[in-house]
C-alpha cells in the first residue's frame, strides 16, 4: 500500500488549524491520521496537533502485527480516548485555549480490513469497482437536518450553519466516537479530508480526479480545485492506495 497527504492553509485563512500523519509498519500495516482544529488560531492549531501527535504515538507504542480485528479497533478506540483526555486537560488547565477542540479520523488497514475512528464532520471516503461511497456520517447540525430530510446533501454542503458540529475531541471529558469497518483491497482507495474539501468537493468531482489521477498527484489536484472554488477554509487530504 502506499500513502499520500498533503494540507493547504486555503485563501481565507491566517494560519492552518488542520493537522495530518500517515506511517507504515514493517507488515504493510498502514493507517493515517487527520484532525481539524477549533477554538481560535492557537486553540486549534494547539488542539489538532495534540490529537494527533498523541494518537499517533499510541499507535506506535501498541500495534503488533500479531494483533486481530477487534484488538485494532481497541488499539484505536483507546488512542483517540487518550487523545481526548491530552486535549481536554490542556484547555481545562490553560485559560488561553478553553473551549479548543478538533475533528478526528484515525483509519487503519491491516490485513486487507479498514478500521476507522471518527468524531465531528472530517470526513473517510471509499473508493472500489469505480464508485466511490461516505464511509463516515457527520457529527454536524446540517448531517441532523439531512437525516430528517429537512435538507438535501447539496444543500447541506452551502449551508450557513455547516461548520456547527455536534461531536468535538477535547470537549468533554469522555469523547463519543463511531467505527466503521469494511474490507479494503488491492484495488481499493481511501480518502481521509476536512471540511475545506468536502465543503467544496462533491463526490462526482472526487471520482472525476481518482479517474484521472492518482497518488501524490491526485492529491494536489483535489487541494488545487477546492482552492480554485472558494477555499475559505484550511484543506487537508490523505490518500493510502492499495
Amino acid at each position: 500500500m502506499k500513502v499520500y497527504s498533503g494540507s493547504d492553509i486555503g485563501l481565507k485563512r491566517n494560519s492552518n488549524q488542520d493537522y495530518c500523519k500517515t506511517g507504515t509498519f514493517p507488515d504493510g500495516t498502514v493507517f493515517a491520521v487527520v484532525c481539524d482544529g477549533m477554538g481560535g488560531a492557537n486553540g486549534g492549531c494547539t488542539a489538532s496537533r495534540v490529537a494527533v501527535e498523541t494518537i499517533v504515538g499510541s499507535i506506535n507504542n501498541g500495534y503488533d502485527s500479531s494483533l486481530k480485528p477487534e484488538e485494532v479497533k481497541s488499539l484505536i478506540e483507546f488512542a483517540v480516548q487518550k487523545a481526548n483526555s491530552a486535549v481536554y486537560d490542556m484547555a481545562k488547565n490553560d485559560e488561553s485555549l478553553y473551549g479548543m477542540g478538533t475533528t478526528v479520523v484515525c483509519a487503519v488497514i491491516k490485513d486487507k480490513r479498514l478500521h476507522i475512528v471518527h468524531a465531528g464532520d472530517s470526513r473517510a471516503y471509499l473508493y472500489r469497482n469505480d464508485d466511490i461511497s461516505q464511509l463516515t456520517t457527520d457529527h454536524s447540525m446540517v448531517q441532523e437536518m439531512v437525516s430528517a430530510g429537512q435538507l438535501t446533501p447539496e444543500q447541506a454542503r452551502k449551508h450557513p450553519q455547516r461548520n456547527y458540529i455536534t461531536r468535538a475531541l477535547g470537549i468533554e471529558p469522555e469523547l463519543r466516537t463511531d467505527y466503521t469497518t469494511t474490507v479494503f483491497d488491492e484495488n481499493s482507495l481511501l480518502i481521509i479530508c476536512t471540511d475545506g474539501l468536502s465543503n467544496y468537493v462533491s463526490k462526482e468531482s472526487l471520482l472525476y480526479f481518482i479517474r484521472n489521477n492518482s497518488g501524490e498527484k491526485l492529491t494536489e489536484k483535489l487541494i488545487e480545485s477546492a482552492k480554485e472554488l472558494g477555499g475559505s477554509d484550511n484543506i487537508t487530504v490523505a490518500l493510502i492506495a492499495g
